[in-house]
């Protein structure tokens, strides 16, 4: 009695491709699906088990339902003149409805409820115009084409976007900014004092007549209040461009 033709549908149908280099492992899809009402028990089987890792290798596919298997061929010394004889075979069968154990399926099986599909394998190796397409793609360019390329490709948030240490050295920055303009406003409270102090000892007719000493103070105590005002206008600067980055 002639077998059944096989219910599962194979993507592939024919062939499975391998795409090198084969100096890495290299993986191929073939996608089983079952179109019946039934539940199907599947097998994959190969010419060459020392050269392919297949998972899953067997299972169960639900009625309706499809399943992917991984095939993975091996690295080897790929040689274009050798072609190859590698095959796959995936064999089914419909499973029993009161099945338990589908060990014991394939073994009571009987030779016309087996199904089979066979697959021939092909090794493909780059192209060489393919190889050079790539290699202009990462060509590198001019350092003035670079900078027009990246503004014109990227958002204007991300062109004026900082890496991590220039956002780190701003931060240090406006640290030492703070540390300093605590330091001036005390500095200059501490003039006040002493300015008060000096004042509440003059009498009124060096009042009349103004000590060069005091006017000294006051021109000091004018210059800190600029140097203050310059520190606190190039903070809140620094934490404008911060809080865009953020942002």
């Amino acid at each position: 009695m002639a077998r059944q033709e096989q219910v599962l549908v194979l993507e592939p149908q024919q062939e499975l491709k391998f795409r090198g280099p084969f100096t890495d492992v290299v993986t191929a899809t073939l996608k089983l699906t079952n179109p019946t009402d039934r539940n199907v028990c599947f097998k994959v089987k190969t010419t060459a088990p020392r050269r392919y890792c297949v998972r899953p290798n067997s299972g169960i596919i639900d009625a309706g339902t499809s399943i992917n298997v991984s095939v993975m061929l091996q690295p080897f010394e790929y040689d274009p003149n050798e072609k190859s004889k590698h095959k796959f075979m995936v064999q089914s069968i419909l499973a029993p409805r009161d099945m338990t154990d589908m060990e014991g399926v394939w073994k009571e099986a009987k030779p016309e409820e087996l199904m089979d599909s066979k697959l021939r394998c092909t090794f493909e190796m780059p192209l060489e115009n393919d190889k050079t397409h790539e290699s202009e793609s990462i060509k590198p360019v001019s350092s003035s084409t670079s900078v027009k390329t990246e503004h014109s490709a990227l958002p204007k948030s991300a062109s004026a976007s900082l890496d991590d240490g220039e956002v780190k050295k701003i931060m240090e920055e406006c640290r030492q900014l703070q540390m300093e303009v605590q330091r001036l406003r005390e500095e200059n409270k501490q003039i006040r004092e002493d300015d008060g102090v000096r004042k509440r000892k003059i009498t009124p007719m060096a009042a009349s007549h103004p000590n060069p000493l005091a006017s000294t103070a006051m021109t000091k105590d004018e210059g800190l209040s600029t140097r203050i005002l310059a520190l606190c206008l190039l903070f809140f600067v620094i934490g404008a461009i911060i809080g865009k980055l953020v942002l």
